[in-house]
């Protein structure tokens, strides 16, 4: 098995994240722990230049302690093929510049490891991706077509509206039958978004949790259930969610074994699918949170099941 000894995070800066509850943190501790030596870079330190993908990297030292987590060495220019292992762990928004990032790292991937694929993360967008799965998807209308989106409402009643490549609960409107604001909404959704919008049937079982599962090379090893506060259709943690333990229903488990094999021949090692009642609403492949949660409710240590999926990749 090829040995892994350098390890380049593609991310946000670091001096940026909440550790408590950040997942790439998460998985570049447990790397760490192994003996791997940590490279950190943002986006915008990418260069491509005659056949080889640069960036302009700090070694990286991690501590698990909150005000004091990093320590970043001098910045150096090395040539990313160099690495053994690349995590694509910026947030989004899925713009042109996300895009763009893919494009280049499916340059050196995968004589270096990826992860996730970034040629199937840039064909794979949350709430795209996921429609390949109807029949497992509350009833979902992707349009800018306000005629559409007044329809579908009609026949739905309650509806989400979204942006399609939005994240993190920004933008999530809940929309009843009889709100005299649609129309208004919908003019703003035209002035921000170039892209459609994304319109789904509102599930009532929001209001007991929206789970996020979360699997490794195709198979789930954990989840968490995220209930929305008493006043919002949201349950996104930091926009007030309440994280709970949980357990994976029959249903769930179903859903999990549909989506594996495609997620195992797009080469995604890291997921996180969202399930509201009997239904799966995204499949999270840029950056899925959650492991740290997992794990503070007793569950599954996934960082470590994710490094040991991804040195046998690399085997």
């Amino acid at each position: 098995m090829a040995k892994i000894k350098n390890v380049a995070v593609q991310m946000d800066h670091v001096a940026s994240i909440n550790i408590a509850g950040d997942s790439t943190f998460a998985m570049s501790l447990e790397a760490q722990s192994r003996g791997y030596k940590l490279f950190h870079y943002t986006p915008d330190r990418l260069s491509f230049r005659d056949g080889k993908l640069f960036a302009s990297v700090e070694p990286m030292v991690l501590r698990d302690v909150k005000g004091d987590h990093f320590d970043l060495g001098a910045p150096e220019r090395v040539d990313l093929s160099t690495m053994d292992v690349v995590l694509l762990r910026q947030d989004p928004p899925f713009d042109m510049s996300y895009i763009t990032s893919t494009h280049l790292l499916e340059r050196i991937h995968p004589k270096t490891l990826v992860v996730n694929d970034p040629a199937w993360v840039r064909n794979s967008p949350e709430k795209i991706f996921v429609t390949e799965f109807s029949d497992l998807m509350p009833k979902t209308l992707i349009t800018k077509d306000a005629g559409e989106i007044r329809r579908f409402r009609d026949e739905m009643g309650d509806i989400i509206l979204k942006p399609l490549y939005g994240n993190g609960g920004a933008g999530v409107f809940h929309s009843t039958r009889d709100d005299r604001n649609l129309s208004s909404l919908l003019e703003m959704f035209g002035q921000l978004f170039r892209e459609p919008f994304i319109a789904q049937q509102y599930l009532p079982d929001v209001r007991k949790g929206d789970k996020r599962i979360i699997l490794v090379d195709g198979e789930p090893v954990g989840a968490i259930n995220r209930v929305p506060a008493e006043h919002d259709s949201r349950s996104n943690m930091h926009v007030g969610g309440r994280a709970e333990a949980t357990e994976l229903t029959a249903r769930e488990k179903e859903i999990c074994a549909r989506i594996g094999p495609a997620l195992r021949e797009r080469g995604f090692l890291l997921v996180g699918i969202d399930v509201i009642g009997d239904y799966m609403t995204e499949i999270n492949v840029t950056s899925p949170t959650g492991i740290r949660e997992v794990k503070k409710f007793g569950g599954a240590d996934i960082a470590s099941l994710l490094w040991d999926a991804i040195e046998r990749k690399r085997g």
